[in-house]
């Protein structure tokens, strides 16, 4: 096999605290990088670098791990670019917008979705994200709902299951009915093509003994859970993630005392979404407080065509250290080992040896530019082992 060593990086994260300068980000200077068969096999200055069949060098560039995000809506049709217009114009938000991109993507052959979802994802690899969750959550109807989740299945094994995004129309007036279908004959459908299940546990969309009906009967099917909560209020919905033992908590945008006691007590990840408050003119979450209070966090780009059209990672990172309280060295961490944290994936987020050679190069010396230059288009190269 053959073996290829990166040599002339000005600055290296491995988020690897035995490395470098022992921070969480671990970053080596003037340092070097040896890639075997996907793998990293050695990190390091690069006065000690090996040997190896091939050499790179990147001239000084920082090389940063691929970034993971773990909370993408990728699988839909159509957009909201009038919602967001309305917006900007003074219109709050609420979820029911979500219904016109399920009319929209119903209508949608297989072709046009896997289209679409083969092109946000080739925009998040351009930008540096190696590693993306997919859920469903735009069809609401057993059939719809299995089409979307084997349509992201064929680009990422992280594939989430959320037929309770909100209640479709047709059964307005028929809740009950609905988190039935979704406990029931819809989760059947969905779970051989799913790793995790979700719910969208807010105003609007989901209340927690519901949420709990789905994530409870998610776990039987072998599933894992993930929540959205938090979003448009304070809730139960937090809580119940960790105490349902849930990967991930997303948005978090309203938290409460309880709320952030349970999670620095509990594993549930915040998974917080800065693309969303841009979007919506909403409040910003209040990272700090996750953070001083020793949570694990995770940033995500949430792409979505309602709420947050972005899948750009670094612009989230810049959105986190402005105005979401982040330093540049926790929201660069939280992109990527918070994100790999939030997919309970050990083999991503880190440059160490044994984890997988994903890696973003910089056209910059050093990840401050992430949030230094923000809408520069950082990411030169991108190397993964996919």
């Amino acid at each position: 096999m053959t073996t290829v060593l990166y040599d002339g990086i000005g600055e290296l994260v491995t988020n690897d605290p035995a490395q470098g300068d022992g921070s969480a980000l671990g970053v080596v200077s003037d340092a070097a990088l040896v890639v075997d068969d996907g793998m990293v096999a050695w990190v390091g200055e690069r006065r000690g670098a090996p040997a190896a069949d091939e050499h790179r060098n990147l001239d000084g560039s920082a090389v940063i791990p691929g970034f993971v995000d773990s909370h993408a809506h990728l699988v839909f049709a159509g957009d909201r670019a009038e919602e967001f217009a309305a917006r900007m114009s003074g219109k709050p938000y609420a979820a029911g917008g979500i219904a016109t991109t399920v009319v929209a993507t119903r209508e949608a052959d297989d072709a046009t979705l896997a289209h679409g979802l083969a092109r946000l994802a080739g925009e998040m690899r351009r930008g540096g994200i190696t590693t993306f969750e997919c859920k469903s959550g735009y069809g609401l109807s057993v059939e719809h709902e299995a089409r979307s989740l084997a349509v992201a299945a064929k680009l990422t094994p992280e594939t989430t299951f959320l037929g309770a995004h909100v209640v479709p129309p047709e059964y307005r007036d028929r809740r009950e009915e609905y988190v039935e279908l979704v406990a029931g004959p819809m989760l059947r459908a969905c779970a051989p093509l799913a790793r995790w299940v979700d719910v969208f546990c807010d105003r609007g969309a989901f209340d927690v003994d519901e949420a709990r009906t789905v994530l409870e009967a998610g776990i039987a099917a072998g599933l894992v859970p993930r929540l959205h909560a938090g979003q448009l209020g304070p809730g139960p919905g937090i809580r119940l993630a960790v105490e349902l033992g849930a990967a991930s908590v997303d948005h978090c945008t309203y938290t409460t005392d309880a709320d952030v006691d349970a999670l620095a007590a509990g594993t549930t990840v915040a998974t917080l979404l800065p693309g969303v408050e841009f979007s919506t003119r909403s409040p910003w979450p209040d990272a700090r407080r996750l953070l001083d209070a020793g949570v694990t966090v995770a940033l995500a780009t949430d792409c979505n065509p309602g709420t947050s059209y972005t899948s750009s990672m670094p612009f989230c990172i810049a959105l986190a250290v402005r105005d979401m309280g982040f330093t540049p060295a926790e929201a660069l961490w939280s992109a990527t080992a918070g994100g790999a944290a939030a997919l309970r994936r050990t083999d991503v987020g880190v440059l160490a040896p044994g984890h997988r050679a994903d890696l973003a190069v910089l056209d910059a010396p050093s990840y401050l530019h992430l949030a230094y230059r923000p809408g520069v288009p950082l990411v030169r190269d991108v190397v993964s082992a996919v």
